[in-house]
């Protein structure tokens, strides 16, 4: 499957403070905790938990919470299905990005050994 442009766009003006809710929700219901989950966050974007706290309190869009990350060399190496797309096929780098993030909180929810989700050698 492929995202169409509509989607990608769609994608880019979300913001993250109306997804990182269902993201916590998420992991706690599987029994992961909320610094597990800032972990993973900080693992790819680099950001600092103020850092992160300032973007949500902003409303920031995940156009502009990319742009703002530094992210993590080893992100490449997510890969696998995430909501019916293949992350490593998808070509909208910013699609991608969100899809990364997506996919670590799915493997940590799903009781991953964090060393795996952080793609530690």
């Amino acid at each position: 499957m492929k995202p169409t442009p509509e989607h990608n766009e769609r994608m880019a003006k979300m913001t993250f403070a109306s997804v990182y809710p269902l993201y916590l929700t998420k992991v706690e219901k599987k029994g992961r905790t909320k610094e597990e989950l800032h972990q993973i966050i900080r693992w790819l974007t680099g950001f600092t938990d103020k850092k992160l706290q300032e973007l949500i309190d902003k409303k920031t869009t995940f156009e502009t919470f990319f742009k703002e990350a530094n992210l993590n060399p080893n992100a490449h190496l997510i890969t696998g299905m995430i909501c019916g797309y293949r992350i490593e096929e998808i070509e909208n780098p910013l699609t991608q990005k969100v899809r990364y993030l997506d996919k670590l909180v799915d493997e940590l929810a799903k009781g991953k050994k964090m060393e795996k989700i952080l793609r530690v050698a």
